[in-house]
């Protein structure tokens, strides 16, 4: 059976999809201090448990999005390869499990915590999530070799 011949994404392309990677990067920071900004509010009527989950969320979303804007793609061999593909999912996977928590903490309540906040604050919150998904699902799109 014949392979198919690969050929990485045009220069415009790969240009594009270095935009939403760092543009992903942002957004997901902004998720982080977003999540940090919320804790510092609800802190005193979140239990240990939510207060918890919080921090981690900041600290997985600074890491990521260091780790995005980092030239990580540098790293020797399939490290270097792997690198980005394996941040932007993790950035991903992040803000689509801090868009979860918030619906569910808004509708029916997250292990004991019912979200009480403004609703610009929850909108602001649902916004970045939502763009840190799709800028860093366009990157990842956008970085795969095209059939020739």
């Amino acid at each position: 059976m014949a392979e198919l011949a690969t050929a990485p994404p045009p220069p415009s392309l790969r240009a594009v999809a270095a935009v939403a990677r760092y543009a992903g990067a942002l957004a997901l920071l902004a998720v982080g201090l977003d999540q940090l900004q919320q804790h510092a509010l609800e802190s005193s009527s979140a239990g240990p448990t939510i207060g918890t989950l919080f921090l981690l969320n900041v600290i997985s979303a600074a890491v990521l999005a260091v780790g995005l804007a980092a030239p990580v793609e540098r790293l020797p061999g399939r490290a270097g390869h792997l690198a980005i593909p394996l941040l932007a999912g993790g950035g991903i996977a992040v803000a689509v499990g801090s868009l979860a928590g918030v619906i569910v903490s808004e509708s029916v309540g997250l292990l004991g915590f019912m979200e009480t906040g403004d609703r610009s604050a929850i909108v602001l919150s649902i916004t970045l999530e939502v763009a840190t998904i799709a800028l860093l699902l366009a990157h990842l799109i956008l970085r795969l070799p095209r059939a020739a």
